[in-house]
């Protein structure tokens, strides 16, 4: 059965325990993407991470391998939650899934949250054990998410970039909307 995981990023340990921002998995275009692939029948959903102001590989990875991960998945991640999605696959060789979008990839170039979260050599095989992967990228976004998106493009072949104008990092304050009509065209093309 086709399904989706789509995996949220990090943010600050203020925003994380305040009441004025909703959860990372409730936030952003996360729920409207979620709720038009269940419309269309695909078994979507967005887990919440824990302490996801303080990125724990670990952690992320035991709260994904709980949902089926197969090769009719479609992995959708954003940011940090993208950066997540390449070190996992990169460690499990045998892993197939469907297509994958990448949006705002994150790999912390400058370790800037202090963790050992992107301690992984990226497998410039992995995108041949997927039905696609696409990087969405904004050209008003942070260098990091530049130099994140430039080192995936140079290290794994056969990546498909999509660059946006005015997406900054594909947040609700800079799209000004929860809609993300290209990132389910992507998914369903």
């Amino acid at each position: 059965m086709e399904n989706a995981i789509i995996l949220h990023g990090t943010c600050s340990r203020k925003e994380y325990y305040s009441d004025e921002y909703p959860s990372l998995s409730n936030n952003n275009w996360l729920p409207w993407l979620q709720k038009q692939l269940l419309m269309r029948d695909i078994a979507a959903v967005t887990p919440e991470i824990p302490g996801a102001f303080k990125p724990d590989y670990e952690v992320w990875r035991r709260e994904v391998e709980r949902f089926d991960i197969t090769p009719e998945t479609l992995i959708v991640g954003h940011s940090c939650g993208g950066g997540f999605w390449v070190r996992w696959l990169s460690e499990h060789p045998d892993a197939r899934v469907g297509k994958i979008v990448l949006v705002a990839p994150w790999l912390d170039p400058n370790n800037i949250k202090k963790t050992t979260f992107f301690d992984f050599e990226i497998d410039p095989k992995l995108a041949k054990r997927t039905g696609g992967v696409t990087i969405f990228n904004s050209i008003d976004d942070h260098p990091g998410i530049h130099w994140s998106v430039e080192t995936l493009r140079q290290t794994i072949p056969g990546i498909k970039y999509r660059e946006f104008e005015n997406y900054g990092h594909f947040c609700i304050e800079d799209m000004h909307t929860q809609e993300f009509p290209e990132l389910l065209a992507e998914l369903l093309a």
